[in-house]
């Protein structure tokens, strides 16, 4: 079935103005016949304009007047030029000139040493490359691995400054994300684990223990070791 667009407003719509079911508007509409219900109730889509299907398209004068006089009769919507206007356009793989592509490797190798914490797919999008050949530059299997030289995309015009600074920014928003959801604080130091400390309070307390005068460098000496 064809969907539609704005099923609320267009159920609005059709509980003012027509005779029909609440079953016929739910088929049509897409909804649950509770919810168009809800809808004549006032307790549902209340704040809603009503949208005219056939007005916009989706629906013919003569299938309304079918289905309001036969109540089994359900109604088919049709292709609307709205709809396919508001269709989402999906977005083509980005195109790189034969003359630059031979430049991929040198940018994915920048990222590599400069932004590790790009995710290859990131990467593969912006530079219009693979997985595969991001696998390659960074295992140093590429064919012409010895060539490679890490150059920034924007030099290499494979991406404009802006592509580029929003990549780097979304991998760092999401890289401190996870930092603080892991408790990993990059900035400050890091506190000793709690088996470590144990550990060296142990060492400790076990050479106060011999008559042996204990010289304090030997004791922080020894925890470095067991680091």
């Amino acid at each position: 079935m064809t969907e539609i667009l704005m099923p609320k407003a267009t159920a609005v719509w059709l509980v003012d103005n027509t005779s029909l079911t609440f079953e016929q508007i739910a088929d049509f509409c897409g909804l649950h016949p509770l919810e168009v219900k809800g809808i004549a109730d006032g307790e549902v889509a209340r704040d809603i304009r009503g949208a005219d299907p056939i007005a916009n398209g989706q629906l013919s004068r003569e299938e309304l007047d079918a289905a309001q006089k036969n109540a089994d009769y359900r109604m088919k919507a049709q292709k609307s030029r709205h709809a396919e206007l508001l269709k989402p356009v999906k977005k083509a793989p980005r195109y790189t000139p034969v003359s630059r592509r031979q430049d991929r490797p040198d940018a994915i190798a920048w990222f590599l040493r400069n932004h590790p914490e790009v995710a290859d797919s990131q990467v593969a999008r912006l530079l219009g490359t693979t997985k595969a050949t991001i696998d390659q530059v960074r295992n140093r299997t590429h064919w012409n691995s010895a060539n490679i030289k890490p150059v920034d995309p924007v030099t290499l015009g494979l991406a404009t400054q802006l592509e580029l600074d929003a990549v780097v920014r979304k991998a760092a928003d999401k890289k401190a994300k996870d930092d603080a959801r892991h408790g990993v604080d990059a900035d400050g130091p890091t506190l000793r684990p709690a088996s470590e400390a144990g550990a060296y309070e142990d060492a400790v307390d076990e050479d106060f223990e011999h008559d042996e005068a204990i010289d304090p460098a030997d004791v922080f000496e020894d925890a470095d070791h067991e680091d």
